[in-house]
């Protein structure tokens, strides 16, 4: 029986877990330790932290693993790297995680494999810092190298604001520099891909809904793009020379785009399926288990096989349950009943739970993902599905 280590164990990574499991695999949880579903789930675990490569690499020579991969978060994409590379297993070289686990050296390897994307400069102190203002137009973002999740990320209007923004990104990065970049005012969107053996499986551009906080933050996806004809090809044509700039092969692949004036600019790219029900809505689309997929890949079990002929092309929206306010969840109201075009419809919190006012990908409170003839029925539907819902708070 193949071994499958899975970096991360909370909801986002049970689908990996399941998906193993139909398939035959044993699979290992690696977590720092707490009351994760994802290691009851699994056949075993290592109470290891996914961030330490070496640490990471000492589990899975100890499990004797078949193949190591993950989900929705960019904490474990080094130690993926590190772990394939040192072991010989199908995945990322650990250049290509380190260079896409960390926003700079992308940035570099943007510039010098020409990907269109912002201009930057990279940060160490104040008097660089006074310098990149000088140098850069406004508005502006200071961007922490090594977060995910939106954290350590500040739009700037006004020098005050990169300065001010400046210690608050220090002090939440674990390095000891950051990014100024000039901030692309447009639309957002994703892309998710596979690249398998130097080939590039599939590429589906998707609509990005975004919360406006410090800097748009996902909330929900959705597909197909609503401007693919007109710009679906120059999406593919920035994704792979990202992926190849970057050097990223044999992994899922996660991209965050900017649509200006008709141009599209590459924010990031990470060997890796992205969050907020990525990988529901490629699978939806695609009609496959994307999740199964991821699993393959990894094992080398030929997902390749899975693409072909997948002709479904299923609209479908996902949307993050999220509260504009602080407070104790006292009720959840939901009305909707079970219905063939809702997917999933399901929550993070219970009553008696405390509650943040939505900043960031953890402030979540669930999610609706639905399916329709096209994305306008997919819009109107959420509406109607989100009339029924209420959650009250204790006063």
């Amino acid at each position: 029986m193949k071994k499958l280590m899975i970096l991360g164990a909370s909801y986002s990574q049970i689908p990996l877990y399941e998906a193993a499991k139909k398939l035959g695999v044993s699979t290992v949880a690696v977590s720092t330790p707490g009351d994760w579903p994802g290691f009851e789930a699994a056949d075993e675990k290592s109470y290891t932290d996914i961030s330490d490569p070496a640490a990471v690499l000492e589990a899975a020579e100890k499990f004797q693993i078949d193949g190591i991969t993950t989900c929705c978060l960019d904490a474990g994409v080094r130690a993926i790297g590190y772990v394939c590379e040192k072991m010989g297993l199908k995945g990322m070289t650990a250049k290509a995680a380190d260079i896409s686990g960390n926003k700079f050296r992308m940035k570099e390897a943007f510039m010098e494999g020409g990907v269109r994307c912002a201009r930057h400069i990279c940060i160490h102190d104040r008097e660089e810092l006074e310098n990149a203002v000088k140098a850069l137009e406004f508005p502006m973002v200071v961007k922490a190298v090594d977060l995910m999740g939106s954290r350590g990320i500040y739009r700037c209007d006004s020098r005050a604001e990169v300065f001010a923004n400046y210690e608050r990104t220090m002090e939440a990065t674990g390095q000891d520099y950051c990014l100024l970049e000039e901030f692309i005012q447009g639309s957002i969107l994703g892309c998710e891909a596979m690249m398998y053996n130097g080939r590039l499986l599939y590429c589906l551009p998707n609509n990005i809904e975004a919360y406006q906080s410090h800097v748009p933050t996902p909330v929900g996806h959705s597909v197909p793009y609503r401007k693919l004809d007109e710009l679906g090809g120059e999406v593919e044509r920035q994704l792979r020379l990202a992926i190849k700039a970057t050097g990223i092969d044999n992994c899922p692949v996660n991209c965050d785009l900017i649509e200006k004036d008709g141009k599209i600019y590459v924010i990031e790219i990470t060997g890796r399926a992205g969050g907020t029900c990525l990988p529901e809505t490629v699978g939806l689309y695609y009609g496959i288990d994307y999740y199964e997929a991821i699993v393959r890949l990894a094992l080398d079990m030929e997902p390749d096989r899975m693409f072909a002929g997948a002709a479904p092309r299923r609209a479908n929206l996902s949307h993050t349950l999220l509260s504009g306010r602080n407070g104790v969840v006292r009720a959840i109201r939901n009305e909707n009943e079970p219905s063939d075009d809702i997917v999933d419809l399901s929550f993070n919190i219970s009553p008696g739970d405390r509650v943040r006012r939505y900043e960031n990908g953890r402030d979540r409170l669930g999610q609706v993902i639905v399916t329709g003839k096209d994305l306008d029925a997919c819009e109107k539907r959420l509406e109607e599905i989100l009339s029924k819902i209420n959650i009250e708070f204790e006063e």
